[in-house]
């Protein structure tokens, strides 16, 4: 009789990771799936959602950072191999450990981007298609002094504040549907923004590069904002399932396929790369009026 197995399997992303256990309460080391496949296979490698999008960005020295820009953000910075103590705002946490090897990073999460988005299309039909955010954004030369707090169910990293409630700030009788979805957009890299300054003040470690992945990645006008913000590279390489990716390089390291990590920059793709342009010094003056209005419902 076949060994029973219990998988713990994460469904919030396409690429299925599973944690297998077999009728002894112990961790399996290999499994046909209960049948599923004809033969068994090893289980070379364990790793959650956001460190394997983490790894399949190759974020592999300090400094090196993902954004997952989906519904909200999930924002992971390696911080080397020494654990940093994060200081209320972020969380530590491990990046990836092999063998020989530990890498830590700090992350934080952003409740609201896509989301807001969304709010502003079925909610208050602003616009018809989320895609059209970013051609209604360009209509307007800026934002007109409008400032949008997605605080819809609260704001995360790095305030924690659960109880805050959304807010359009800077309305006058010039203001236009365009300014609104303006700064609807604006309101994601100000999010990601706050978080990285956070997290460089925490480990000491400086932001070298910003890699995205998530649906808002084709958006133009926010990865170009973001690189303006941050004053550096913002890449996004094109893998949908970057999880997905993250989980087999690893696994491919374990089992000998790749012979080291330097063998993994073959897989890094950075087919859309923003760098920061001539409208830096504009948007982080965006940003520090932005955080004026978050101040105010503080």
């Amino acid at each position: 009789m076949k060994d029973k197995y219990v998988l713990a399997i994460d469904q919030g992303t396409s690429a299925t990771k599973t944690v297998i256990f077999d009728s002894g309460g112990q961790i399996a080391t290999e499994t046909d799936f209960d049948g599923l496949h004809p033969h068994s296979i090893p289980i070379a490698a364990m790793i959650g959602d956001s460190h394997a999008a983490t790894f399949g960005e190759q974020c592999l020295a300090p400094g090196t950072t993902k954004a997952t820009l989906g519904t909200g953000s999930s924002i992971m910075m390696n911080v080397g191999q020494r654990s940093r103590a994060a200081q209320g705002a972020m969380v530590s946490t491990i990046c990836f450990s092999m063998k020989d090897r530990v890498d830590y990073a700090l992350e934080g999460i952003v409740v609201s981007c896509g989301a807001t988005i969304a709010w502003l299309r079925d909610q208050v039909g602003v616009l018809a298609e989320s895609r059209d955010s970013e051609s209604m954004a360009r209509e307007v030369a800026d934002n007109g002094g409008v400032y949008l707090v997605p605080a819809f169910s609260g704001l995360g990293a790095p305030w924690w504040r659960m109880d805050l409630r959304a807010a359009i700030l800077g309305l006058t009788f010039g203001s236009t549907k365009n300014h609104i979805v303006r700064s609807a957009l604006e309101s994601i890299p100000y999010q990601i923004a706050e978080v990285i300054v956070a997290m460089e003040a925490d480990s000491s470690v400086r932001l070298t590069e910003l890699r995205v992945d998530g649906g808002i990645t084709e958006n133009d006008f926010v990865m170009q904002f973001l690189a303006d913000l941050l004053s550096a590279d913002v890449g996004s390489n094109g893998v949908e399932d970057v999880s997905a990716l993250g989980a087999a390089s690893l696994a491919g390291l374990e089992v000998g396929l790749y012979p080291d990590l330097d063998a993994l920059a073959g897989f890094k793709r950075t087919p859309r790369r923003f760098t920061a342009g001539l409208q830096s010094a504009d948007a982080k003056k965006c940003q520090r009026e932005w955080k004026k209005a978050v101040t105010k419902l503080l």
